[in-house]
């Protein structure tokens, strides 16, 4: 079953009793259709074809990795360079490919609002979903590899890990969410925000330990949202970590922000997005 037909298939008016239960499951059936139809237009017309998904952060991680051994660098922190550079590209690589991703959403998938049963936002979560599930998976794959080169992933303080990586998701929702409406109606915007994405991981610490630099270099820096997500994960791992520039409020504050921010431009410019 492709995605369109399942779409004609729930379409139309809801029936006169009209329950609660009834619009939850017709919004989860259209959330299916949308996903199984985003996985066949992206993946070779099959769904396997997600499980290329995980590989591309997966990929990103073992090739810096692999770098960094060849050149025999010595972890700027703790005594274990794999996990001290996985524990910044983990957060790092889920805001930017999981909010890159979510920006195309609308563009890629415009022929899905033809059907006025599926709302905007049907379409751009539908997208976070499949990118979510393989920041997941290519999550899972790096534990595992830690683990099999002997390093030890669980964190000191697993619930600060785990708080730090859920806002994480967060504030990737809220920035895709945003990125997919402007990109919707301007579409050149997806490139800039794209581009923009190299300023954001690179000032956000993963690739390199940014407290080797002047305190000027981490207050410019502390101004990205994902900085404070990579020191909230260093911090969980680390006894000692500097944790000076470190503000949880910010990175929480941003992300309900970008969230609220991004569900309101969905409605208020959803006539110009359906119009373009």
């Amino acid at each position: 079953m492709n995605g369109h037909s399942a779409v004609e298939r729930i379409e139309g008016p809801p029936s006169s009793s009209g329950s609660i239960k009834k619009a939850l499951l017709q919004k989860i059936h259209v959330m299916h259709a949308v996903i199984m139809r985003d996985i066949r237009s992206r993946f070779f017309n099959h769904g396997l074809g997600f499980l290329i998904v995980p590989l591309f952060p997966v990929t990103h991680m073992a090739i810096l990795l692999g770098i960094y051994s060849v050149m025999n660098r010595q972890s700027a922190f703790g005594d274990d360079l794999r996990l001290f550079f996985a524990t910044g590209l983990m957060p790092a690589l889920t805001f930017t490919y999981l909010s890159r991703f979510m920006s195309i959403s609308l563009m890629a998938n415009k022929s899905m609002m033809a059907f006025p049963v599926v709302r905007l936002l049907d379409i751009v979560l539908a997208r976070a979903f499949l990118e979510f599930i393989g920041i997941v998976l290519a999550v899972l794959i790096m534990l595992i590899f830690l683990v099999s080169v002997g390093s030890n992933p669980i964190p000191r303080d697993p619930s600060g890990a785990l708080l730090a990586f859920f806002f994480t998701v967060v504030l990737a929702l809220g920035f895709g969410i945003i990125a997919s409406v402007i990109s919707a109606i301007a579409p050149v915007f997806a490139t800039l925000y794209g581009f923009s994405m190299v300023l954001f991981y690179l000032s956000s610490g993963a690739p390199i330990y940014l407290h080797a630099f002047p305190e000027q270099v981490l207050y410019i820096c502390s101004w990205n949202p994902v900085f404070h997500s990579v020191e909230w994960i260093r911090t969980s791992y680390y006894l000692g970590y500097p944790d000076q520039f470190l503000d949880k409020t910010y990175l929480i504050g941003y992300s309900i922000l970008s969230v609220t921010v991004g569900l309101l431009m969905e409605r208020i410019f959803r006539s110009q997005v359906l119009a373009n």
